[in-house]
């Protein structure tokens, strides 16, 4: 028997990245898959159904709940991991780009925890797992809306970490180290000093099985905070 065999889970920002492989291996592993993500089209195929939604319109993903409530209760297994990347100095980022990063990496986020965890309470079970970034407990440089978003998701996941505790719902951070997506072309991390090569990223696939071992923990067993990172070596 697969890890997930008749287990239902929805995992945004899951058009490509470390969502679609996140997606992909839950999938495999026999879960009924909910992506979603703003640019997919509705869609089902074999155990996966496709729903688009913009995260930063919380209209949006209330409607998305109740769909997802309608359907068939709340998720097993929710992953929050939609979410953007910049690389700016303090100097040249301005408010619209602190904005988006906001939007798109807390904003979003919270609403999406707070139109899924309060009726994962009431089934008494369930993971929410919320994926981050080394840069959510490690300042860089250019790193100063990108760290304020993703250290304000920290704080937002500690404290529903302990608004939830003893509710049979287990909240985990995932807090990835540089990973190889398409987020970083624009960046060419390669001929910047001080960063780690694409060559020596973690996998989007890395990521997938950290979420994996996370979700797949027997019930008694709370990992409340993961970190991974590369080694550095290809």
């Amino acid at each position: 028997m697969t890890l997930l065999q008749g287990r239902a889970a929805l995992v945004t920002g899951a058009s490509r990245g470390i969502g679609a492989a996140i997606a992909e291996l839950l999938a495999a592993q026999g879960a009924r898959v909910m992506r979603v993500a703003r640019t997919l089209k509705s869609r089902t195929s074999g155990p996966v159904q496709d729903i688009p939604c913009d995260l930063t319109d919380w209209s949006q993903v209330s409607r998305l709940a109740e769909r997802v409530s309608e359907a068939g209760g709340p998720p097993d297994i929710v992953v929050s991991n939609a979410g953007a990347f910049l690389l700016s100095r303090l100097e040249t980022t301005e408010a619209e780009d602190l904005d988006r990063q906001l939007a798109l990496n807390l904003r979003a986020p919270f609403a999406l925890a707070k139109a899924f965890l309060p009726a994962m309470s009431r089934n008494g079970q369930g993971s929410f797992i919320t994926v981050g970034s080394v840069a959510d407990h490690v300042g860089y440089p250019e790193n100063a809306a990108y760290a304020a978003s993703k250290y304000g998701l920290r704080g937002l996941h500690e404290t529903l970490l302990e608004e939830y505790r003893g509710s049979g719902v287990r909240l985990t951070l995932v807090s990835p180290g540089p990973t190889d997506t398409s987020a970083w072309d624009p960046f060419d991390p390669d001929r910047r000093e001080g960063f780690t090569p694409r060559a020596g990223m973690l996998r989007p696939a890395d990521v997938a099985e950290a979420v994996l071992f996370v979700a797949t923990r027997p019930a008694h067993v709370l990992i409340d905070w993961l970190r991974l990172g590369p080694t550095g070596k290809a």
